[in-house]
């Protein structure tokens, strides 16, 4: 019987990661990518982060050649093709589809006083209704910024913009195309009007032919061409099914498609990104709100509600270093944190040290210590009010998510960074009393699953993630559970006080 694969693309700001996943047993055959350290990120002033688009193909190209060479498999094998990739970056191409400048990536700030004045000239409630956002730092706000610093030189010659994952796939297609998604996560879709956002397009003097022709997020989307087929040895033909930015993709990764099912992830930074059924929005825009990989599917609501924390690992990193002793590695660390009883015995740590917090609305408030008596705390009880801080600001908020509407019943996470803490997974159900399912998994595997439910190789999500590996389950300790909630109640008090 011939192979069946699936290849999943991961367009990372690091690396580009590739995977090839058999259709038939779920099973990750092989995985690759490169560059095998940090791709380079150009700063040219302070704020600033481009990365040119070629880079992208090039490692797309060598991570491909690996895990083809890796699991033997053949041009034919390749069934579908699914991207993944950095969210918010803008890619400006010619009418020969070639890049006329760098691309402005994710974490690139110079568009922020663009957004904010769209946001302040057209209206909160203008732009919270229709984008359920505001415009602030997204691909919308940098396009601005070309149109007023590169207008004749880039602006004017541009024939359609793309988020880096379109790039990916014009590289393999030839075809310029794009999602609601991807659109949503631009500010460039109307949620009021179920279209582009002709209201933010005409205040910043954008013609509408500059978004690509849209396709549905699970669909055949396009087709290798035959020059990418002979730069990449894949087959001519084979279909391109599935595509959506980083989180999105992180959640789809992770079974995460019905509202009250959230995706977390906690490594240098953490994310909570969960599922909403109903279009809605925060009034202070302190979490983003996308359209999911599966909105509009048979008519349905599904919006992803994105909640980002700056001092998550960054923390548990610093009190590795500052206060344990030397040669303390996590697990030791996670022993040790354990000893001390639930709350720290008063102990309490603000993780916001690593920046501006969206969710305490772009304030940077830094992180605070509170609470220690020298005579009974130790080492025990900063390392467990350092995850537990860390929990605390997540379920602050997940609090911003159920006030949208979200019923937030599970979490589903890879085991991986802070989620390999059984004191973190057990304060995280504890206080969000919601059950948290652990997996094994990455972005480019589930891009690959993805692209077999855009292909019709699988009828459904439900047929794609069945092979999904269950490492654990964490259920929420109700003989702990006022103890949990004490304090977390504690703990918003001493935030309450800072900001």
């Amino acid at each position: 019987m011939a192979n069946r694969y699936l290849l999943g693309l991961d367009v990372g700001s690091s690396s580009v990661k590739a995977s090839l996943v058999d259709a038939d047993s779920g099973k990750c055959a092989a995985s690759a990518f490169f560059p095998e350290h940090e791709a380079p990120i150009k700063a040219a002033k302070a704020g600033w982060a481009e990365q040119d688009p070629q880079s992208w193909w090039n490692y797309a190209k060598l991570s491909l050649a690996k895990v083809m060479a890796d699991a033997g498999a053949k041009a034919d094998d390749i069934k579908a093709i699914g991207i993944s990739y950095q969210m918010h970056g803008l890619v400006c191409v010619d009418k020969d589809l070639q890049p006329l400048r760098p691309s402005i990536i994710w974490c690139d700030s110079r568009a922020v006083p663009y957004g904010e004045r769209a946001f302040n000239e057209i209206g909160a409630e203008k732009c919270l209704s229709h984008l359920l956002n505001s415009p602030g730092n997204f691909t919308a706000a940098k396009l601005a910024w070309v149109k007023d610093n590169e207008p004749d030189s880039v602006f004017k010659r541009i024939h359609k913009i793309m988020l880096p994952g379109d790039y990916v796939a014009m590289r393999l297609s030839g075809q310029v195309n794009t999602t609601v998604s991807g659109l949503s996560e631009g500010m460039f879709w109307d949620f009021k009007e179920n279209s582009v956002a002709s209201f933010l397009m005409d205040y910043y003097g954008f013609d509408q032919s500059l978004i690509p022709d849209i396709v549905p997020t699970f669909s055949i989307q396009s087709r290798v061409s035959a020059t990418a087929a002979k730069e990449t040895g894949l087959k001519e033909g084979t279909p391109i099914t599935y595509r959506a930015g980083d989180q999105p993709n992180n959640a789809l990764s992770l079974n995460v498609f019905n509202p009250g099912e959230i995706a977390s992830t906690a490594g240098t930074s953490g994310v909570v990104y969960g599922v909403l059924g109903d279009v809605n929005y925060d009034k202070k825009s302190r979490v983003n709100t996308f359209a999911h990989v599966n909105h509009g599917e048979n008519g349905q609501t599904r919006l992803g509600v994105l909640l980002c924390i700056n001092g998550t690992g960054i923390l548990n990193a610093w009190i590795r270093r500052n206060v344990a002793p030397d040669g303390m590695g996590y697990s030791d660390m996670n022993d040790l944190a354990a000893t001390a009883p639930i709350g720290s015995d008063g102990v309490c740590i603000i993780p916001f040290g690593n920046g501006a917090e969206r969710v305490l609305e772009n304030r940077e408030v830094g992180c605070m210590v509170s609470g220690i008596n020298f005579n009974k705390h130790g080492k025990a009880h900063l390392m467990r009010a350092a995850q537990e801080g860390i929990v605390f600001s997540f379920c602050y908020g997940m609090e911003i998510m159920s006030q949208m509407g979200m019923d937030i019943h599970k979490i589903h996470a890879g085991k991986a960074n802070m989620f390999l803490s059984p004191l973190f997974r057990e304060t995280l159900a504890g206080v969000s009393g919601a059950t948290i399912d652990l997996y094994d998994t990455d972005g480019s595997v589930g891009a690959a699953r993805g692209a077999g439910i855009g292909a019709g190789i699988y009828k459904d999500h439900d047929e794609a993630f069945s092979t999904l590996e269950k490492l654990q389950v964490i259920e929420p300790d109700d003989a702990h559970c006022d103890e949990y909630l004490h304090a977390y109640a504690h703990w918003k008090e001493a935030l309450e006080k800072m900001v």
